[in-house]
């Protein structure tokens, strides 16, 4: 028998290599995700909590209404992040409604340098919480480095705010900038074919024109106007300033910095908004005399309000038998289909509301909607099932979050009731379909696109062909049809005239107060006030709140109970280097994608581009 060649060989041996290699890593991965796991599960348990010690308030990452699935291997492979972490709201209202009537709980200290985005709204609805707590006669302080602008309002409600000497309050105001593509896509020889319903349907924007029109510059401005007058007066109100001194800190930073001697951290001091400057060790020094007791490391004696609530809930995670509301949770853009936790699938949803609609137990619905919309078609799917659900004899009162916009209103509007908090931005009651077609590029490198076909209308939605004039009058038919039907959906739901929905529709975004006097909503308010609201429609006095949520698959709640697990053991860090200033660099919207990743079958949107860019 020959042997191989000296060139099999050699090819054969680095194979065997790589294998090798790859196995090992392999081994050791798996290795290691096995020490993690007994480090996590089995070592020693959580230790107990302190007799006394302040409630740490340290959300890393963004608040949410749902959590995202976590990737298994970016957990795995990936140090954990803030801009990647998400904390649910609720988790941290109920930590702090909890501690309020712990003895061992003494204070509340915030710690927000890691909190990457809470926004005007969800800070809003965590008011509630902070006020009882701060009833009790319990201190609450925020302590930081650095404030960014969405630090700095949740930091306000606190009775008194530190700062870093060498830090700041980073207070800006207000903004809508979107990239606009015309000009780059005529130089690319792209064409895009958009057809819309509604005079201030600004979504497909960017792909027609070289800056913001001045129907959209009027109605952004007048809600932009409206969230930062929010802003500021909370400030004010908080902080005990005159009226307009956070615009007068804003509009004059620069030239103070430029006539003082460019010291933000004194620059804050001095207009109020900060309490006191203090190195790290002085802040240290000063909670630990507030708490009364340092722990082991001399820091003062805090519980990470993760940990505290993980101990507080203990093991027993069994429902009571009763009546219950179920909280069903609409966040994201919707698409159709089945889709995970943080975007908003027409199926998934629409079989949680059913199930919802089917169970005994279940006698109202709240679904708390936070999307700036997407596909039509999934919209009306979600909305059906709302409406069965109403027939069935089950009320369902919508909660808005910050965003229930486009097909986020469709869905609200066939709900008995629809509570939005008073920064919610929501209308744009309106409908788009785009999509780009790539012929004119094509020829100028030499490509020609030519067949048959065996109808008018066969190959008319390829990318490498204009659009068929046939199709065009098809798909504008098509979007006057669908924006009608908005407008009749909306005048059904709301028991308004056709007139009053024109009037509060052509796609404009409204603030929650206008939305109100419109008509839009029935009252301003949070979650709570929308789970009291479905509990008084279906005559519940006693009631258990029970939060639904799309089953995990094995792995992903594998990893997201493993991460839940290591922030309960303060495994998760509760400070550190990350600057503040990493919320400033996180993109407001990735606008290129958007409308392909939509999906709607029929290409109808629902969507709010300009009010999507603000959370």
């Amino acid at each position: 028998m020959s042997q191989p060649s000296f060139l099999r060989r050699l090819f054969g041996g680095i194979w065997r290599g790589i294998t090798y290699i790859r196995n090992a890593l392999a081994n050791i991965l798996f290795l290691v995700m096995l020490a993690v796991v007994y480090f996590v599960y089995f070592s020693g348990g959580p230790e107990p909590l302190p007799e006394q010690a302040a409630l740490l308030l340290n959300p890393m990452g963004s608040l949410v209404d749902q959590k995202a699935p976590i990737d298994p291997l970016q957990a795995v492979l990936t140090e954990p992040s803030p801009a990647d972490h998400e904390v649910l709201l609720r988790d941290v209202i109920e930590a702090i409604e909890t501690a309020r009537d712990d003895d061992s709980i003494n204070s509340l200290v915030m710690e927000l340098e890691y909190l990457v985005y809470a926004g005007i709204s969800r800070t809003q609805e965590l008011v509630e919480a902070l006020d009882s707590f701060r009833e009790t006669g319990k201190p609450i302080v925020a302590v930081g480095d650095f404030y960014t602008q969405d630090q700095y309002l949740l930091a306000s409600y606190a009775d008194e705010v530190i700062g870093h000497p060498m830090g700041g309050v980073a207070v800006e105001g207000y903004a809508m900038y979107l990239q606009y593509f015309a000009e780059a896509l005529e130089k690319l020889s792209v064409t895009m074919h958009v057809f819309r319903a509604g005079q201030y349907k600004s979504a497909v924007e960017p792909y027609l024109r070289s800056d913001m029109s001045p129907e959209e510059k009027e109605a952004a401005s007048q809600w932009l106007t409206d969230l930062w007058g929010r802003y500021t007066a909370t400030v004010e109100a908080n902080r005990e300033l005159a009226e307009g001194a956070v615009d007068a800190y804003v509009n004059g930073f620069a030239q103070r910095m430029v006539d003082g001697d460019g010291d933000s951290a004194r620059d804050a001091l001095a207009a109020g908004l900060l309490d006191q400057l203090l190195t790290r060790a002085q802040t240290n020094d000063y909670l630990a005399e507030m708490v009364g007791v340092r722990d082991e490391d001399g820091l003062y004696q805090a519980v990470p309000f993760e940990q505290y609530l993980s101990r507080k809930r203990g093991l027993d995670l069994a429902s009571e038998e009763g009546p219950k509301i179920a909280v069903i949770t609409a966040q994201g853009n919707i698409l159709p289909g089945d889709q995970p936790p943080g975007t908003i699938g027409g199926n998934s949803l629409a079989r949680q509301i059913s199930e919802a609609t089917a169970a005994p137990d279940v006698k109202a619905i709240v679904l708390r909607v936070t999307s700036p919309g997407g596909s039509m078609f999934a919209s009306e799917v979600i909305r059906e099932e709302v409406l069965l659900a109403r027939a069935a004899g089950k009320p369902v009162v919508v909660s808005m979050g910050s965003i229930a916009a486009s097909g986020g209103y469709y869905i609200a509007a066939a709900a008995d009731e629809i509570w939005a908090t008073p920064t919610t931005l929501t209308g744009s009651i309106g409908v788009f379909a785009a999509f780009p077609t790539v012929e004119n590029l094509l020829q100028r490198w030499g490509v020609h696109t030519d067949g048959v076909g065996t109808t008018s209308l066969a190959g008319s939605l390829r990318l490498d062909r204009g659009l068929n004039p046939q199709l065009s009058q098809a798909l504008d038919a098509g979007v006057a049809h669908a924006y009608r039907q908005f407008l009749a959906v909306v005048a059904d739901g709301r028991d308004m005239s056709m007139d009053e929905v024109v009037n509060a529709a052509q796609g404009r975004v409204w603030s929650a107060s206008d939305a109100l006097s419109l008509g839009l909503v029935d009252f301003l308010g949070g979650l709570d006030d929308a789970i009291d609201a479905a509990a008084a429609r279906a005559e519940l006095s006693r009631y258990e709140v029970d939060y639904v949520e799309e089953p995990l698959s094995p792995s992903a709640l594998f990893f997201q109970q493993l991460t839940e697990r290591m922030g309960s053991l303060g495994i998760l860090p509760r400070g550190g280097s990350v600057s503040g200033l990493l919320a400033l660099y996180q993109p407001l919207l990735a606008a290129s994608a958007v409308i392909e990743d939509l999906q709607d079958p029929r290409h109808i949107y629902a969507f709010c581009l300009s009010c999507s860019s603000i959370h």
